[in-house]
C-alpha cells in the first residue's frame, strides 16, 4: 500500500435540475484541472428561489484529491 498526502478543496455547484446535478456539475468543472481526485463530502446545500419556486440548487462540497509524487 503506498502512502499518499491528500488536500482538500472547497467547491460549490449549482443546477437547476437538483442536488446530485449540482453536485455533478462541480466535480466535472473541477476535474478539467484537479487530478486524482478521490471523494468528496457534502458540506452545505441551500437553493434560490424565483417567485415561490426553486430556480436553482446550490451545493457545497469538500473535495479530496491526492498530491503528485
Amino acid at each position: 500500500m503506498n502512502e499518499h498526502t491528500y488536500k482538500k478543496v472547497e467547491l460549490t455547484g449549482s443546477s437547476k435540475e437538483g442536488t446530485d446535478q449540482a453536485i455533478r456539475n462541480a466535480i466535472t468543472k473541477a476535474a478539467k484541472t484537479i487530478h486524482h481526485m478521490d471523494w468528496f463530502e457534502v458540506v452545505d446545500t441551500r437553493g434560490q428561489i424565483v417567485e415561490g419556486e426553486i430556480a436553482y440548487w446550490q451545493v457545497t462540497i469538500r473535495v479530496g484529491f491526492r498530491l503528485d509524487d
